[in-house]
């Protein structure tokens, strides 16, 4: 591991063998109501050269680089020659690598022009990290995620064509109580028209200091419990048609690992749900901070 890197640090838990470099230093939106992950950081693209710099550093270090991630948050955002460069560096040092990954929102992909996309996968970019969190838009407003559903789908679309692998990120609870439902039908929806490679649901996780925690103080959000989670993550399933998405539930914050390929395995994963919700005291209950 570097001795420099900028912390707090973050990448998906896929990642979790990869060789990690900061092209980028936190999350250029930042302003997530729920997220508190990138707070002691304003976004910057680093210097080029100091992040051809980290890569040599690693070759010396390590003799075999499965996979290489560039955080931090929103790492397309940054101006795409740039990264392109960046890249085809790291292509040409290490060659080993199977995949070289990055997190992109919508609200950045969106101005990114086709033949930026298509320059990015040629360099060698294999997958984007995409955080639909729902397809809900009163939803999307209320967490102030700064895009509507169909500009997602859009964003989504774009990627796909210019032939990035999409993998993309669902919130569960994050419509609460109150909007479990909509929720869940219009994220199958969003999810539908994407069809991406992944879908990797995460279970909302309210932090203290986030609007989202404020909120809960307030009594104006009212989180979901473990069941009323279960039935969205139901609802979901029942009402995808992505064919030959992965869906991975990989994540602790989850309360059961539930994965499959649709739609091949959609009754596999749906017993999966119907086990956890006649055995709610085993698999719903409370969870901690601690835990996750």
């Amino acid at each position: 591991m570097f001795p420099d890197y900028d912390e707090p640090l973050f990448r998906p838990p896929c990642e979790a063998g990869s060789l990690i470099i900061q092209a980028t230093l936190g999350c250029p939106h930042n302003a997530c109501s729920f997220c508190a992950m990138y707070k002691t950081k304003r976004f910057r693209a680093r210097d080029t050269e100091e992040v051809k710099a980290d890569l040599r550093r690693a070759r010396l270090m390590y003799s075999h680089v499965p996979s290489i991630f560039l955080a931090d948050g929103n790492t397309v955002a940054m101006n795409s020659e740039k990264l392109a460069e960046i890249i085809s560096y790291a292509r040409r040092l290490f060659p080993e690598a199977e995949r070289i990954s990055s997190y992109g929102g919508a609200r950045f992909l969106k101005g990114k022009s086709p033949e930026a996309l298509r320059r990015l996968r040629e360099s060698g970019l294999d997958i984007i990290y995409f955080g639909l969190e729902s397809g809900d838009d009163e939803i999307l407003k209320r967490v102030n995620k700064g895009v509507t559903s169909a500009e997602m789908v859009e964003a989504a679309r774009k990627v796909k064509e210019a032939g990035i692998r999409l993998s993309v990120y669902v919130l569960l609870g994050l419509g609460g109580i109150e909007r479990w439902e909509q929720h869940a039908l219009n994220t199958a929806r969003a999810l539908n028209l994407m069809r991406p490679h992944f879908i990797r649901p995460r279970t909302l996780y309210p932090v203290p200091g986030t609007p989202l925690w404020e909120e809960m103080e307030r009594g104006e959000f009212i989180e979901a419990d473990g069941i009323t989670v279960m039935r969205e993550l139901r609802l979901l399933l029942e009402n995808l048609d992505a064919e030959g998405a992965v869906f991975l539930s990989d994540h602790i914050s989850n309360y059961i690992p539930v994965h499959g390929l649709l739609n091949r395995d959609r009754e596999k994963m749906l017993a999966s749900v119907d086990m956890a919700l006649s055995r709610p005291e085993e698999f719903l209950g409370p969870r901690y901070l601690t835990q996750l």
